[in-house]
């Protein structure tokens, strides 16, 4: 059975709807996807670092559409593991599992990998949001678009949502 790593944030969880909420809510400006296009999160967002290292961020984050009923689909098919670069934010690690259970109740724990290099960990796919984690991959490699990758020309196979993932998977 294939292995496929699934990124969570920007992947699984939508980061962006939070980061536009409260960056509304600190600076009462309304931004959409364009004005933050092709710039990386950090960049689009002032002050996402402190939000991103404050406990609660990440379990309060939506879930992706339509990604629960695919991510089930595919855990029947390939070995799935739910990877993040979670040791880069201490406060999110407990977030994080909790989210997991909370909105991906079929995934168990020794299906999440919480690390600080994801090509440490070997499989045949990579879905991700980040080229820096993609990259280095040596298997297969789609890239869920955000807008801080809107603009980049790529090797990696793209899928805009879940259910472009679904038939290029399933």
């Amino acid at each position: 059975m294939k292995r496929i790593l699934i990124d969570m944030d920007g992947v699984l969880a939508d980061v962006y709807s939070r980061l536009f909420e409260l960056h509304k809510e600190v600076t009462g400006e309304l931004l959409c996807q364009d004005d933050v296009a092709g710039k990386l999160e950090e960049e689009a967002f002032p002050l996402q670092r402190q939000w991103v290292m404050s406990a609660g961020f990440f379990r309060s984050l939506p879930v992706m559409p339509g990604s629960i009923e695919r991510v089930r689909k595919l855990n029947e098919k390939y070995h799935v593991v739910i990877i993040s670069l979670a040791t880069e934010f201490p406060a999110s690690l407990t977030d994080k599992q909790y989210w997991l259970h909370e909105h991906f109740p079929f995934i168990t724990w020794r299906q999440i990998v919480f690390c600080g290099d994801k090509s440490l960990v070997k499989a045949d796919i990579l879905v991700d949001d980040h080229p820096k984690n993609l990259d280095t991959f040596e298997g297969e490699t789609i890239m869920f678009t955000q807008p801080h990758n809107l603009y980049l020309t790529t090797r990696h196979r793209r899928a805009g949502n879940w259910d472009e993932i679904e038939r290029m998977l399933l």
